[in-house]
């Protein structure tokens, strides 16, 4: 087997997640403390209150009452127990009536490496049920996120913890870094201990323009790779309908045009009408990894 190129990934050492205390953002939450769980990062979430709103720690999303709802801590632990799972949790209030401008002002001062948040759908094509706050924090934090598009549980299980995330598309071409994108849902998986993954790649166009999928074998996995003709948008939504998918993967332009401003763009479109949640990484990642760390990433990648 030949040797892959490997992209460079930072470890995840700080997750940011904004909340409006919601159902959406409790789902939204779930997926950024697994994370955390796993990576054993810093886990940040902010809320942005309004004057006239009161706001007590006990509105925030419970850190411990979950873990203890996932057996993940016994009943009657405490805040050192938490720190003991090597997770640090930070609950922030910013008086600030945009929630956008005051997720950009914290991010300025503590960048995250991953940022989840849950997004909002729209009623039709020309209006929405609300002014979008998601995509404007992702373009602000220019780092890998994770959207949990309204109407979806995701792939974590708010109950117990639980991981379903068996069926991975990821849309791919040419110029898109793929390898990166493969990397992500690797790490990712392995981090979360999903082990059963059907991972497709999905390209939309021409087959001669196809990229090259040379991805090593990882046991339990099976690879696919499907190549159609027609509208990218419409097609990507269609195979990830067709397949189930529990995890959509694509890469954007990057921190200097992160989601190219949500204007009309293909991951704008997708993310609007995903059927799950939706994994962007910045194309920055695909260059391969500084010298020094390929041995060490080129073994952990062929494990």
């Amino acid at each position: 087997m030949s040797k892959v190129a490997l992209p460079y990934l930072p470890r995840l050492r700080r997750i940011f997640h904004p909340s409006d205390f919601s159902l959406p953002s409790e789902i939204a939450f779930v997926h950024a403390l697994k994370f955390a769980l796993a990576a054993k990062a810093e886990l940040n979430i902010l809320h942005a209150a309004r004057d006239t709103e009161r706001v007590d720690w006990t509105d925030f999303p419970g850190v411990r009452d979950t873990l203890k709802r996932w057996s993940v801590l016994p009943p009657g632990a405490s805040e050192k127990d938490v720190a003991r799972l090597g997770i640090r949790v930070r609950k922030v209030v910013i008086p600030h009536s945009d929630p956008i401008r005051a997720s950009v002002r914290f991010l300025r001062k503590h960048p995250a490496d991953l940022v989840v948040l849950a997004t909002s759908r729209r009623i039709d094509r020309t209006r929405e049920e609300r002014s979008p706050v998601a995509e404007p924090i992702a373009r602000a934090a220019g780092e890998m996120t994770l959207f949990i598009p309204h109407g979806v549980d995701g792939f974590v299980a708010r109950e117990d913890g639980s991981v379903g995330l068996h069926r991975i598309l990821m849309a791919v071409a040419r110029d898109s870094g793929p390898a990166v994108a493969f990397e992500a849902v690797r790490r990712i998986c392995a981090a979360i201990g999903a082990t059963a993954v059907r991972c497709i790649a999905l390209h939309v166009g021409d087959a001669a323009h196809a990229p090259e999928l040379d991805f090593p074998e990882i046991e339990g996995w099976t690879r696919e790779r499907i190549v159609t003709r027609g509208p990218v948008v419409p097609k990507i939504l269609e195979t990830a309908a067709e397949v189930r998918a529990d995890l959509l993967v694509m890469t954007t332009a990057g921190r200097d045009g992160f989601l190219d401003a949500m204007r009309g763009s293909t991951t704008e479109q997708v993310l609007r009408e995903a059927p799950c949640p939706l994994l962007a990484i910045p194309r920055r990642f695909a260059g391969e990894a500084p010298r020094g760390l390929r041995g060490a990433l080129q073994k952990a990648f062929n494990a």
